[in-house]
């Protein structure tokens, strides 16, 4: 006998065999179980999801000797003449190879006759979308008043290509693309049945690289099982599928965790060795970013199905959330963009690089800058003249006087210290805040705690209820370290939740910025010329383009 194919083999011929599609099964379920059945069908999705399969199935339904059933008998001559595809009132066309009118007109000539054999004469056209203009007008007329012996089943893979009076007149059940987990756990069920040995992190790549297409799966198990001669090992399905060992991947963001130039380019130049595709590289570093930021958010849901879930915990703990942020953005960018490198490799080396040069600095990190240059300490003239506001076309500006020049401050020490200034007002605590070596997320952190009291090493915050989802226990430890490199000594740093009076930095600013607004708009208002000016051309200050000069 000769071979079948799995995804023949295999294909559901009942609704209870299918595998995923439940909201599709359940309205069709009903719909047979109700006797509230509708006289068009349209099936949309990807390739390989079950359209036509389900298609076949609602045929039996139809038709199956038992009656009009969810669960046709699967041993009648209907049923079984269905499934072998002679069933003379199941009429399948691929509308890909029959596009003319002609076609169509040939194809329908025959509706209004009663079906030989079955209960209901079904019409089954796949790749509907094909159809030209005129042969959707052909079936227009008889989608709007079919005959009651008649069913139309309809599938397609761009449903947006349909006219909507075609879309009008169908039910439409959108069939979705197949999870990863779905396909592996399929893909296991069928080779325990088969009796081949797999491994399961194999499986886990055969089902990634489906693509959600179960079809599709099943196609790659088959060339899996003939490169592996009757077995699906984890490295020959790599070595088909033209996919890396993910080690190398996970050692890739080793290097970058540890921030090793060197050992990371080094770690590129094995690679090469294997002559990759650095796209699909770069795909499996963003995965593994993936991953690693679930780990970090919700461990709890972190599978195993590729085996490498201790790996991804232990990175989770070496590189801080921002830098999987971080990483994770510039893969994102760096893969569309590396078809326009002159040379793949090079290409996927800079992306890297780019990680490695873009990455925040830790609290404990100084952070290199041009040495500062303190400007020479000028006189205050005793007075400054009033600065008229100046009226521009469609803009009003106001210049506030210029504050006084005064010499740099020197930078603080780190040196520790027996006494401690504490912190006695909003307003110091935002100003320590913009001196704080800090940055990214942690700044945003800091900005949005503010000041409830600073005795001795003891500082308490309290952090806005608005910005709870910013705190974490990387975050709070990075800003006590920040606060003792500033003063010098251990910090005692509490946070707690905020009350109504505590007033952020952020806050702050925002109250400074709408006291200047205000200034600039009263001046707008005080100044005689402008109010003249105005007045004589019967002028207006456009709403909203007055801004303060800082």
């Amino acid at each position: 006998m000769s071979y079948q194919v799995l995804a023949r083999k295999w294909r559901p011929r009942s609704f209870p065999e299918m595998v995923g599609q439940e909201h599709v099964l359940r309205a069709l379920i009903n719909a047979l179980d109700n006797n509230r059945l509708h006289h068009a069908f349209l099936f949309t999705g990807t390739r390989g999801v079950g359209k036509t399969t389900v298609a076949r199935i609602l045929a039996k339904s139809l038709n199956c000797e038992t009656g009009v059933t969810s669960r046709p008998c699967g041993v009648c001559s209907a049923c079984r003449e269905i499934d072998e595809g002679r069933f003379v009132d199941l009429i399948e066309v691929d509308a890909a190879s029959r596009t003319k009118v002609e076609d169509t007109r040939e194809l329908l000539e025959n509706v209004q006759y009663a079906p030989s054999r079955g209960r209901y004469k079904v019409y089954l056209i796949d790749e509907v979308h094909m159809l030209s203009n005129h042969s959707f007008n052909a079936l227009l007329k008889t989608l709007e008043e079919p005959p009651p012996h008649v069913k139309f089943l309809l599938a397609t893979t761009d449903p947006q290509k349909l006219p909507v009076t075609i879309l009008s007149r169908c039910l439409q059940f959108n069939l979705k693309r197949m999870p990863p987990e779905l396909i592996r756990s399929h893909l296991a069920n069928i080779l325990e049945k088969e009796g081949i040995a797999a491994e399961a992190p194999a499986l886990a790549e055969l089902a990634r690289g489906a693509d959600g297409s179960m079809r599709d799966a099943l196609s790659l198990l088959d060339q899996a099982i003939a490169f592996g001669a009757g077995k699906v090992t984890t490295s020959e399905v790599r070595e088909m599928l033209g996919t890396i060992d993910r080690d190398r991947v996970h050692a890739l963001l080793g290097h970058l965790a540890n921030g090793d130039g060197a050992a990371l380019l080094a770690e590129v130049a094995n690679l090469a060795e294997q002559s990759p595709d650095y796209t699909g590289v770069l795909a499996e570093l963003i995965s593994l970013l993936q991953r690693i930021a679930l780990a970090q958010a919700v461990p709890a849901a972190l599978d195993d199905s590729l085996g490498d879930r201790d790996e991804v915990l232990a990175l989770a703990q070496r590189i801080s959330p921002e830098d999987v942020q971080l990483f994770y953005q510039i893969g994102l960018i760096g893969r569309r963009d590396l078809p326009l490198s002159p040379e793949a490799r090079g290409g996927f080396e800079m992306v890297l690089l780019r990680m490695l040069a873009f990455r925040p600095a830790s609290p404990g990190e100084a952070v290199k800058t041009a040495p500062p240059v303190s400007p020479a300490p000028q006189k205050v003239p005793p007075s400054t003249p009033k600065r008229t506001p100046v009226a521009e076309t469609g803009t009003a500006a106001v210049r506030e006087p210029a504050p006084p020049v005064v010499s740099a401050r020197p930078p603080a020490t780190v040196t520790p210290s027996a006494v401690v200034a504490p912190i006695t007002s909003a307003g110091n605590w935002a100003e320590l805040v913009a001196r704080l070596a800090i940055g990214g997320m942690l700044k945003q952190f800091a900005e949005q705690c503010a000041l409830i009291s600073h005795e001795g090493s003891r500082l308490v915050l309290a952090l806005d209820q608005g910005a709870s989802t910013l705190r974490s226990k990387s975050r709070e430890e990075g800003l006590r370290q920040a606060l003792e490199k500033h003063f010098g000594q251990a910090i005692d740093l509490v946070i707690e939740a905020a009350s109504a009076a505590a007033v952020t930095p952020t806050q702050l600013r925002r109250k400074l910025n709408d006291e200047k607004q205000a200034a600039a708009e009263q001046a707008i208002v005080d100044d005689p010329d402008l109010q003249s000016l105005l007045e004589h051309f019967d002028g207006r200050v456009q709403s909203g383009s007055i801004r303060p000069i800082e």
